[in-house]
């Protein structure tokens, strides 16, 4: 009877160490990059003072309004640059130092971009908020490229998505923390902002104190470090039992396969069929995720809502807030369904909500332009909705789609393109945002749908399911799909190059 419960136990893959881990690369790399994620929106009107008072004291001069939301858009989107800067290495980083160590390593990245951010108000420096926050998204980039991986590589094949769909639940949960804090009755107001900003080193903190202790990655320690008996170790603690011949030699299959492969760049990802395949399924997932507006939502919700309920910055705040927590639980609902319903199915899910309610809050804002005073509310609920759908399935899967498609030789460089690829567009939504608002006024949504609409296609067509899949399983489909792609252009070139059988032909 023991060991049945302990196999079961092994099955489940639920122990102390696995969820030490788990927790400690969640709060100190994914909550981290929540929480500066969402930092600037609900103090956003007191960051602006910030900066418009600070340029008077140092040039004797206010910002004209564009100049300041020019400004504000720089601040924003700069944190996507660093993110791409840091995403662009975290495969390399991963590889170098290993996965736990790169997330170690990254907070003193984290704490030197909070410093700077902390004492901006205190220095009367536009310049240290700026810099600030590009280096915090440098430790960002990092975290979204690592934290995954990590959490990926330790979790048993049967927890595997729901491992990574909770990297993408601590990112709501510092998202909504963040939200809480920037509201003017805690530390929103002109004088207590910088706490706010200051508040991230706390889960860097939390992470130096947790995760020396947990065990590193079992498939980095074999397969990469060619170190089995660290790996074993490894393995054991996460699992909680020495039974794990069964999963070594799932890894030792791969490891194998590695050894196989020609040493994988950059280039051979894009130049190899069999890999361009997933490569160029996980670039478009990133897109989708980023492109679908979801960052115009949690960067500028405040004045989304503002604008919707005409002007009330109050109201809008915690509108704000609700759209936080919404986040965090609908992202719940996602760990639980991504092993049940797939992955797939998930993202044409959250992809076909989003369309949907993107169309409705762009009627929304054509109703309250008119003077429809309910129009006001279409919007709200369209948001709430638009933020659900999203949190079923986008918001999670692209986080770890990288690790369940590529084997280890291939997967350092394709995390460090996916993750490049998803923070340039995080930037470049924080960036025209603003522009689209002023711009295309009540359809500034529009872009996104015809996005939406686009993306949904493709992962109809041509996304494979994912669900229950070992990596070797995965290589194969894409291997078939190769082989049957050149197939059907051998057959299609050799039927051009026939010649037309005619009835005279026949008759002769």
């Amino acid at each position: 009877m023991q060991f049945e419960d302990e196999d079961e136990r092994v099955k489940s893959g639920i122990t102390f160490w696995l969820a030490c881990s788990i927790f400690a690369a969640s709060v100190g790399s994914s909550l981290q990059f929540g929480y500066n994620n969402g930092v600037l929106n609900s103090p956003e009107q007191v960051i602006k003072d910030f900066m418009n008072e600070t340029n008077n004291i140092e040039r004797g001069d206010y910002l004209q309004d564009h100049t300041l939301t020019i400004l504000w858009a720089i601040t924003v989107a700069i944190f996507a640059v660093g993110g791409m800067v840091g995403g662009a290495s975290a495969g390399w980083i991963g590889n170098k130092f290993g996965r736990k160590n790169a997330m170690l390593l990254n907070n003193i990245v984290a704490i030197t971009g909070i410093a700077l951010m902390f004492f901006c108000k205190m220095c009367k420096s536009l310049e240290m908020l700026i810099v600030g926050r590009f280096i915090i998204g440098i430790n960002s980039g990092i975290n979204t490229g690592v934290a995954p991986l990590y959490l990926s590589e330790i979790a048993p094949n049967s927890l595997r998505g729901a491992s990574g769909t909770i990297n993408q639940l601590a990112i709501t949960v510092g998202i909504l923390i963040s939200q809480i804090l920037g509201l003017e009755a805690i530390l929103g107001t002109a004088d207590l902002f910088p706490y706010v900003l200051g508040a991230a080193v706390i889960p860097a903190i939390l992470q130096l104190m947790i995760l020396p202790f947990c065990p590193g990655s079992p498939r980095y320690l074999y397969i990469t470090k060619l170190d089995r008996e660290k790996a074993t170790n490894a393995l054991v603690k996460l699992r909680g039992t020495a039974l794990v011949e069964e999963e070594l030699q799932e890894i030792s299959n791969e490891a194998s396969m590695v050894r196989t492969e020609p040493k994988i760049s950059f280039r051979s990802l894009v130049a190899n069929p069999v890999l361009r395949q997933p490569l160029v399924i996980c670039v478009i997932i990133q897109l989708a995720q980023q492109l679908s507006g979801i960052n115009a939502v949690i960067y500028y919700s405040t004045s989304i809502f503002k604008n919707a309920l005409s002007g009330n910055e109050e109201y809008a705040s915690y509108a704000t807030l609700g759209i936080g927590a919404v986040n965090v639980i609908m992202t719940i609902v996602s760990a639980i369904l991504v092993e049940r319903a797939g992955r797939k199915t998930l993202l044409l899910w959250g992809l076909g909500g989003m369309f949907i309610f993107s169309l409705l809050l762009t009627g929304g804002l054509l109703l309250k332009n008119y003077g429809i005073y309910w129009g006001s509310y279409v919007c709200i609920l369209a948001v709430i909705f638009y933020v659900i759908s999203f949190a079923i399935g986008p918001g999670s899967i692209p986080w770890f789609i990288v690790a369940e498609v590529f084997s280890q030789g291939a997967r350092s460089a394709a995390i460090s393109i996916s993750v490049l690829v998803n923070w340039a567009a995080n930037g470049t939504v924080g960036l025209v945002y603003p522009e689209f608002q002023k711009g295309l006024k009540e359809y500034n949504f529009v872009p996104f749908t015809v996005l939406l609409a686009l993306f949904w296609v493709f992962i109809y067509y041509k996304v494979p399911e994912t669900k229950g899949k070992t990596v070797e399983e995965m290589t194969e489909i894409f291997k078939r799909n190769t082989i049957e792609k050149k197939s059907i252009t051998a057959n299609t070139h050799y039927s051009e190059k026939q010649p037309l059988v005619t009835d005279d032909d026949n008759h002769d």
